[in-house]
């Protein structure tokens, strides 16, 4: 399968302003940053986590602890990966009982991915709240689930494809909408 990249819809310094517009909606919807947590879905996920953890900080003083959801087994077309799925590791140095869970990924398409990301939250505790912050809302949902904050809401047909790069796997910021070709 080939990826043709159509066109870029967020620079860098878009996803910046976005990832700070975002920070500043949580903030303002929590009244602050008390007992409030950060768990990125792996892999871009985790790096938007970690943006909008540093955009908090810029406005609060204040780290916001940080944490990384695998959801590889949790998946519901695991059968799908083939023999030897990426695992990635799930990393939560805080218990999330009680605590507001801001769930941070980079596109929400069908909800599947966010329902497998509760299900691992909620096998590590009893959260007060869970609120869902994406970079990019695609539409299509198959589920029953909305974003809390959105950076960018882009409508899209069902053959394309949506790409968030960041520096940790990509060397570069911006997203891409693109098609998969055979």
């Amino acid at each position: 399968m080939n990826f043709t990249e159509k066109a870029v819809i967020m620079n860098a310094r878009e996803m910046a302003r976005a990832v700070k517009r975002m920070a500043h909606e949580i903030i303002e919807a929590n009244k602050g940053i008390d007992n409030l947590v950060l768990l990125g879905v792996q892999r871009r996920g985790v790096s938007l986590a970690k943006m909008l953890a540093e955009a908090i900080k810029q406005v609060e003083g204040t780290d916001v602890p940080q944490g990384a959801l695998d959801i590889t087994f949790y998946r519901d077309d695991l059968s799908k990966l083939g023999p030897a799925p990426q695992v990635s590791s799930t990393e939560m140095p805080f218990d999330v009982a009680e605590k507001i869970v801001i769930l941070v990924d980079d596109v929400l398409y069908t909800g599947r991915t966010v329902r497998a990301a509760l299900d691992v939250i909620m096998d590590w505790g009893r959260p007060q709240a869970i609120r869902l912050a994406v970079l990019v809302d695609r539409g299509h949902r198959e589920l029953p689930i909305r974003p809390d904050f959105v950076g960018k809401n882009v409508p899209t047909s069902q053959r394309e494809i949506i790409k968030v790069k960041v520096k940790d796997f990509d060397e570069t910021e911006e997203v891409v909408v693109g098609e998969v070709s055979e």
